[in-house]
């Protein structure tokens, strides 16, 4: 390279280095100046800083809100809809009159239902607006926004969606528009039920049976029932079933009460110590037998088909509990009761008839109490017919063994002082007869059975039969000894034939039946064989006198003739009229048995009296002495004296025909004995 060539080079950097010094002062210059902007902007950027910084915050919170508000219009929106439509069914419910409701009983119903529906919807929408507002004021709490009055109106939507959603529940408390039309629900149930309310018409117990035969009708109509169906459909979606169930038991109660009120079951409340006598007791149980047959064939059977129709949709535990109370209400258990007192009386023989005949109504009721209180709801009506059904048994078995007891207690009674049948052999024959009859063997049998199965005890075969014989057999040992009792041999005679009489009237009588004839001729033997007794220790004797007066008249002489006469005749005359008077207060209760015995005397001893009379007046006329001081009675006298004897005892009523009768007996005796003095 040439030298010229290195100074022009030399040149050239000089003034490229030249422009690079003057171009970095006037950068050096220029930063100097920026730098002094930038410190004044620093200074500035902290005020700068808060004057900006909510700006950005503030449009990204509403913007994020923005979803949110957006979710809470549409349930508003909603809810402001709805809420018109519930002012409309309001004011459509309340201007209802109440009694268009039996008519136009089932648009009333939808206007309920659509209000529910209406008021659910209110309620679930304002739940569903108040979740978002919700939200929104939380998101505003969170990012601390301080809008005063956006806050206020937020709150104030919430308030008033939190006071739409309590609506419904509102509606449903006392006073609310649900309430009333369920008030009116109410009182048109009540109504219907009143308005088909109709007694019913006790019939007679063959007529009930008839009636049960067949499939009872409803005693309601299917029309009613059907509105009563709806009804407590629509008042149970409301839990108001409790309210039907006790609105039903009460009108029906009172319409079983009135239908009572034809019975007179005022019995029912009186206590043991109320009833007069014996035969208050049997009057009161045949009536109980009766009624209770009645009643649940009857009365609560209707109640029980009535309360399965009306509650059906409600299912059996409802329906069946709603029966249990009617019944308990209505009386059953006053029933039962009842029962148990009787059972409790003092032990009787009467009372073992009439625990018989309390059985025979439960045991022929034992199907129907199973079917119409078998449920749970009847407990206590369970438990208080075994409680009846157990004293009836035990009582009954009780008085039924003690029988033969108390028969030989009556021993050392008295017999009756005119020979006739103790009433004790009369009514024991009279009660063995029953307690042996179709109505009341199977069921005394049946009740032994069941005692002995309580007992575990191995059943006997013919228990009843086995009792019976036991209880004859006391009254024969009673017979024997009452026998002894009397002073008067005649008289004990007299006693025996007519008691063995009387066994031997109970041919063809179940209790003859099952004696047997052997027992039966046995004491027809014995009957004739004591008046054979009587005849000849009565009678007899006295009659002898005139056979021995006849032997002596036989060989008379002049001087002792009349004087032997007047004492023979004063002798018998005296005697008969003794016996007479003594034994015109016996008697004979059997009419055949009287008749032939006063045949047999006259038979055997009238022809006796008879032929003494000739005798006797064919030697006065010898000694031409006056019978008339002597004679007292003719033969058709005596006769009709001896036919009078033994003639049963009125009653106070017959007592003066009674004495009009003997009189007119004594009238004859004198007007023979005249006709005769008048003829000799």
């Amino acid at each position: 390279m040439s030298q010229v060539d290195g100074i022009a080079n030399l040149a050239a950097s000089r003034m490229i280095l030249k422009t690079s010094l003057e171009n970095s002062r006037a950068l050096a210059s220029a930063l100097d100046s920026t730098g002094q902007r930038l410190e004044g902007m620093k200074q500035r950027l902290p005020s700068l800083e808060a004057a900006v910084r909510h700006v950005p915050r503030k449009k990204c919170t509403f913007a994020a809100i923005r979803e949110h508000i957006d979710r809470a219009i549409g349930p508003a929106a909603a809810v402001l809809k709805v809420y018109d439509i519930i002012q409309d069914l309001q004011k459509s419910l309340l201007s209802h009159p109440c009694s268009d409701l039996s008519t136009d009983l089932s648009t009333y119903l939808l206007m309920v239902k659509q209000l529910e529906e209406s008021l659910k919807f209110l309620a679930d929408n304002c739940g569903l607006a108040i979740q978002w507002l919700e939200a929104v004021l939380e998101f505003l709490e969170d990012n601390e926004v301080h809008d005063d009055l956006y806050v206020l109106n937020v709150n104030k939507s919430l308030s008033i969606m939190q006071e739409l959603q309590a609506t419904e529940k509102h509606a449903r408390l006392g006073g609310g528009i649900l309430c009333a039309a369920f008030d009116k629900l109410e009182v048109e149930f009540r109504q219907i039920l009143v308005e088909n309310c109709f007694c019913v018409v006790l019939d007679s117990f063959s007529s009930c049976i008839r009636k049960q035969a067949s499939i009872a009708p409803s005693p309601l109509p299917v029309a009613a029932i059907q509105k009563l169906q709806v009804i407590i459909e629509r008042l149970d979606a409301d839990n108001r079933l409790e309210k039907c169930i006790s609105t039903y038991v009460e009108v029906r109660c009172l319409n079983t009460m009135r239908s009572f009120q034809a019975l007179d079951l005022n019995y029912l409340n009186q206590s043991p110590d109320e009833f007069d006598d014996v035969q208050d007791v049997e009057r009161y149980v045949d009536q109980w037998c009766k009624h209770l047959q009645l009643a649940v064939k009857q009365v609560f059977e209707t109640e029980y088909k009535l309360c399965s129709d009306v509650f059906e949709k409600n299912g059996p535990e409802v329906w069946m509990d709603c029966f249990a109370k009617i019944v308990t209400q209505s009386g059953i258990l006053s029933f039962l009761r009842f029962g148990k007192k009787i059972t409790e009386c003092k032990n009787d023989p009467v009372k073992l008839m009439k625990l018989l005949d309390i059985f025979a109504t439960l045991d022929s009721l034992r199907v129907d109490f199973s079917r119409l209180f078998g449920g749970s709801a009847c407990i206590e009506i369970q438990t208080m017919t075994r409680d009846l059904l157990k004293g009836v048994v035990n009582g009954a078995c009780e008085i039924f063994w003690e029988l033969p007891i108390q028969v030989e207690l009556q021993r050392r009674s008295s017999p009756p002082s005119d020979g006739s049948v103790p009433r004790l052999v009369s009514f024991v024959t009279d009660y063995c007869n029953h307690l042996l009859g179709d109505d009341y063997r199977p069921l005394l049998t049946q009740i032994l059975t069941i005692q002995q199965s309580w007992k575990q005890e191995k059943c006997q075969e013919e228990l009843v039969a086995n009792q019976i014989y036991h209880i004859i057999k006391q009254i024969g040992l009673n017979l024997d000894a009452w026998s002894k009792a009397h002073y008067d041999l005649t008289l004990s005679y007299l006693f025996m034939m007519n008691n063995h009489c009387h066994f031997c009237s109970l041919k063809g009588t179940n209790l003859g039946g099952m004696m047997g004839d052997s027992w039966l001729k046995a004491h027809e033997q014995y009957r004739d064989y004591y008046m054979t007794l009587y005849l000849r220790e009565s009678w007899g004797k006295i009659f002898a006198l005139l056979s021995q007066e006849s032997r002596v008249l036989s060989f008379p002489t002049r001087g002792s003739v009349g004087d032997l006469v007047k004492k023979r005749l004063k002798s018998f005359n005296e005697e008969f009229d003794h016996m007479y008077q003594k034994q015109s207060n016996w008697v004979v209760p059997c009419e055949d048995l009287r008749l032939r015995m006063c045949k047999l005397a006259v038979q055997a001893y009238v022809p006796v009296y008879r032929s003494h009379l000739q005798n006797y007046e064919f030697h006065q006329a010898e000694t031409d002495a006056s019978p008339s001081r002597h004679l007292k009675y003719t033969a058709q006298g005596l006769e009709a004296m001896l036919c009078s004897l033994f003639q049963p005892k009125l009653s106070k009523s017959g007592s003066s025909k009674h004495n009009r009768l003997i009189g007119k007996i004594k009238d004859i005796v004198t007007d023979n004995f005249r006709l005769t003095l008048m003829a000799a």
